[in-house]
């Protein structure tokens, strides 16, 4: 119950996704009335995992005061490793049942030279790399989607947190290893396929015989229930001692470090766990976007991410959510040729072209106006306001904040 207390969004946030949930599934082609697409079904599985990476960036900035521009780079090593064990097993599939046919039975050597020549014939290459020495197992490549995006945030935070880099230099460092990895996977060598990326991600291997109708609402079903457990995750983490240790961190580290605390090691702790964190939110996205390649990991992305965080309200879990899925629809609402142009005569508005210039307004019109974001029109419903001690002191010291300075 104390949980619950410091938590008071906990439950609202739980019912509402379920219920969320229920009227997705009961209005999808799959198992209900058939008034959302199954194209919609995906993009709504998509906003909550982009929910779910966002509330990794509100912990890591938010809460602890990191500014990364990288977060977004773990969600992008998510979906390549679960898409290698996709796009390997669907291949094969394709190259066993085409072989079947011929008078004598193929080799496994013959049967992998044509697995690659497939793959990475765009490239022109036949041979495997090595970071594709796993992707025939499902269980290595599920495994690899937390140890590859967690061991490079182990790294990158220890050699960071270590030099005691802090503030914007920080936020260039991530930005810089963001914009390092994209470089690098666009090069065809990579044994990531270069420019061309991973594709065909939304075919399951073994499921020719499900309609995608299906395949959408399930993973909607894996998003919205890896959402919650992230969320919960996350307000455990937030509400108790560890929370308030973060929390000092991000409003004066100086002071956090001489009571005694490792400073360096909550920072990068706080930093690798949401980067697992964000890596399954890209091992969930991905097969519904059905591709992935390296312009997704561009340090633009993180920025967004950023953005994202921001309009919904920093400092809150549920505010993270609610600026992913806002700017995640309405950017689908304006970029999917939906939003009508507007003409003036002298010129036409076409939304598509406009879209980024209104999201960055609005988010300058966050910071300077409403620097809550979305969520703090909450503390507006539930009265959360300044307490009203009547001005009486707020702690134990003759100098502390009286009811009329709080309220500043």
């Amino acid at each position: 119950m104390d949980f619950i207390r410091k938590n008071p969004s906990l439950p609202v946030f739980i019912a509402g996704l379920a219920i969320f949930t229920l009227v997705v599934t009961f209005m999808s082609e799959a198992y209900g009335a058939g008034a959302l697409s199954t194209s919609f079904v995906k993009t709504l599985g998509k906003t909550l995992c982009l929910a779910l990476v966002a509330i990794a960036m509100d912990l890591v900035w938010g809460y602890t005061g990191i500014l990364s521009l990288g977060h977004f780079a773990f969600f992008g090593l998510g979906g390549y490793m679960i898409g290698m064990w996709l796009m390997y097993a669907r291949t094969k599939l394709i190259v066993v049942e085409s072989m079947a046919s011929a008078a004598l039975p193929p080799t496994p050597s013959e049967i992998s030279d044509a697995i690659g020549t497939q793959i990475f014939g765009v490239v022109g290459s036949s041979e495997f790399p090595l970071v594709w020495m796993f992707a025939h197992s499902f269980w290595a490549q599920i495994a690899l989607v937390v140890i590859v995006p967690g061991i490079l945030a182990l790294v990158f935070g220890w050699l960071a947190f270590r030099s005691r880099v802090t503030g914007v230099y920080l936020s260039i460092l991530t930005q810089a290893m963001t914009l390092a990895l994209s470089l690098y996977l666009f090069q065809n060598d990579s044994g990531l396929r270069g420019n061309n990326g991973l594709s065909g991600l939304q075919n399951l291997p073994g499921a020719d015989g499900i309609s995608q109708d299906y395949i959408s609402i399930w993973f909607f079903w894996a998003s919205a229930f890896a959402l919650l457990i992230t969320y919960l995750i996350a307000a455990f983490v937030v509400s108790g001692k560890f929370g308030s240790v973060i929390r000092g961190i991000r409003d004066d580290e100086a002071r956090v470090r001489f009571l005694g605390y490792s400073v360096e090691g909550f920072k990068l702790f706080v930093f690798a766990m949401t980067a697992v964190m964000a890596a399954i939110g890209g091992a969930l996205y991905y097969p519904q976007a059905g591709i992935i390649n390296p312009a997704e990991i561009a340090p633009i992305a993180s920025i967004y991410l950023a953005v994202w965080v921001a309009i919904g309200g920093r400092g809150r879990i549920y505010g993270a959510v609610i600026g992913a899925a806002f700017v995640s629809l309405v950017s689908t609402y304006f970029t999917g040729g939906q939003a009508p142009d507007i003409p003036l005569g002298f010129y036409t508005i076409k939304w598509v072209d406009w879209w980024l210039v209104l999201l960055g307004l609005s988010f300058v019109l966050v910071t300077l106006f409403a620097p809550k974001g979305i969520g703090g029109l909450f503390d507006l419903i539930t009265h959360r306001m300044s307490p009203k001690r009547g001005g009486a002191p707020l702690g134990p010291d003759d100098g502390s904040l009286r009811e009329q300075e709080a309220e500043k």
